[in-house]
């Protein structure tokens, strides 16, 4: 018998939303974080360019949210936006008030770099590597809290709800209005167990789902377990057909996911074919600074054109030594691989690189189930849109942290869903090892060549079918898999991604039109009269 492991807030994920949070809550409830690898492996390590806010004289709130409203094409909630942005300047503070070493000028003011979309220079950073330095900040503080327990190499399985524990007794509705969550299942991968852990709130902040395609800047742990897990709980999905491409993933044999930031475009970089054309000027009127959906459309177009293998971006024109102290991380590493950005352009191709859409959560992250929240890219919070604004993400994930606790706080002071309930064990059944693991990795394989292929930056009706119908075999044989062998974190992982490639199908063949990061041939305009709404999923719809 596996006895419960009991918390006020258990938190799932340990990039910046969730150490956020568990920063702002400590001293105030027993938290417990798990982090399906180690606490710095997440999406927030690997960010590069920085985060947004407005910090010069020179700028304003007004404009930062007109820059994010016109990148988001017409579906940003405004009341969101306003404040998220008003927010910026305080979720600057708290980051270097925790630790967060960013750049600064010779003056001791932040030194802002510029990214495309954007009006104004307001991208605060370290150097190229400003996820890292976030990182590595927060966790040093969550380790110096004895109220914050984690649980590293613990991977979430399922969530564990009022409906789920009723449907044992034959009755309950996953994400009916009286639903609550009650804690989740979670895999202690080295002990290779499974461990209930009860508590009264939960919070998803898993990050997004860039494994779900064959080229990604995303890292491996990258698998859309929030999403999965709350659309499996009942809780709404929304905006999953946006899913941002980032237009320059370094083109390399030996690198299959480094990101060439787009604050080297901010810096004077210019986007060129193999003959060295500067093609941006054709597309839109920001050149290599639009907006990233039309980057990446515009390159996947050159590239389609030309049967080209990648394009190239080329800052030979900057000073080398700039190059080499503003961007350390991607001048060494271009190095290591005989590239040289003083004198030879970089080769680069769009790669999936951010989740627009997610968990449907409020301005202070709930859910529609009781005590589930969500933050982060495993969330659609409406700041986004159908194209999220560059480095608007980090600033999401720490102003979402500040109004998620507020959400906790008050939650914890009305007492649980359920005072008296008990967390049954993991039943493994019937259960056995697999005897082919070989057919994960193929059933792996297939998703992600199923959405590049047919579920890319542009898209076809045909083409969606194709992978629906192809997505609907594979998850029965996943489905069949999870029940019939004891579980593993490819299992897992490999459920998780199945189901969020349903998703975004799905919501790509329910949106008739082209907005955003979603565009079809089929429906080549944008259709304001009819779209201009957020696709909601809701699982009846697969269940």
């Amino acid at each position: 018998m596996t006895h419960s492991v009991n918390f006020d807030v258990l938190i799932v994920g340990s990039g910046v939303a969730g150490m956020s949070l568990a920063l702002n809550l400590a001293g105030r409830a027993s938290v417990a974080i798990v982090t399906k690898r180690s606490l710095c492996d997440t999406n927030t390590r690997h960010a590069q360019g920085g985060i947004a806010a407005v910090l010069d004289p020179a700028d304003s709130f007004d404009a930062h949210k007109a820059d994010t409203l016109v990148a988001g094409a017409g579906l940003c909630a405004q009341e969101v936006v306003e404040l998220v942005v008003a927010a910026g300047p305080a979720a600057i503070e708290k980051l270097v008030d925790r630790g967060v070493a960013l750049d600064r000028g010779s003056s001791g003011s932040l030194e802002l770099t510029r990214e495309g979309g954007h009006s104004a220079r307001r991208i605060a950073h370290a150097h190229d590597l400003t996820g890292a330095a976030i990182q590595e900040a927060l966790a040093q503080q969550i380790r110096d809290h004895a109220d914050i327990e984690v649980f590293e190499d613990h991977l979430a399985i399922d969530l564990i709800t009022g409906a789920r524990l009723a449907r044992g007794r034959g009755r309950g509705v996953a994400g009916s209005p009286d639903d609550a969550v009650l804690g989740a299942y979670v895999l202690d991968v080295k002990g290779n167990r499974v461990v209930p852990f009860a508590a009264p709130i939960v919070v998803l902040a898993t990050g997004g789902a860039g494994k779900v395609y064959r080229y990604t800047t995303n890292p491996d742990i990258a698998t859309g377990d929030g999403v999965a897990m709350a659309w499996r709980a009942g809780a709404r999905v929304s905006n999953m057909e946006f899913f941002q491409f980032h237009p320059t993933c370094l083109y390399h044999p030996k690198e299959k996911s480094f990101l060439i930031s787009e604050a080297c475009r901010g810096e004077g970089g210019i986007l060129r074919t193999a003959s060295g054309q500067a093609f941006m000027p054709s597309y839109h009127a920001l050149k290599d600074l639009a907006p990233r959906d039309i980057v990446a459309r515009a390159i996947d177009n050159e590239l389609k054109r030309s049967g080209d293998e990648c394009v190239f971006l080329d800052m030979t024109h900057l000073p080398g030594d700039f190059l080499a102290e503003r961007f350390p991380n991607i001048y060494g590493t271009c190095k290591e691989l005989g590239i040289d950005l003083r004198s030879e352009p970089i080769p680069v191709v769009p790669a999936a690189h951010y989740m627009c859409g997610g968990v449907q959560v409020d301005t202070e992250g709930q859910t529609s189930i009781r005590g589930l929240l969500a933050i982060g890219e495993c969330t659609c919070t409406g700041l986004h849109g159908a194209n999220r604004l560059a480095s608007n993400s980090l600033l999401e994930g720490v102003v979402y942290a500040d109004r998620a606790a507020r959400r906790v706080i008050a939650l914890l002071a009305q007492g649980p869903a359920e005072p008296h309930f008990e967390v049954p064990d993991w039943d493994t059944g019937d259960a056995r090892n697999p005897d082919e693991a070989v057919v994960i990795h193929h059933s792996w394989e297939e998703i992600r060549s199923l959405m590049s292929n047919y579920v890319g930056i542009v898209r076809t009706n045909r083409r969606l079918q194709r992978a629906k119908r192809r997505l609907e075999l594979l998850y029965n044989e996943i489905r069949e898999d999870y029940w019939r062998f004891y579980l593993s974190p490819d299992l897992i992982e490999l459920r998780n991604i199945c189901m969020v490639a349903r998703l975004v199908v799905d919501c790509a063949l329910v949106r008739q039109e082209s907005r955003g990061l979603h565009y079809s041939t089929d429906y080549p305009e944008t259709d304001d009269a009819n779209w201009r709404h957020d696709t909601v999923m809701r699982r009846p719809r697969f269940e």
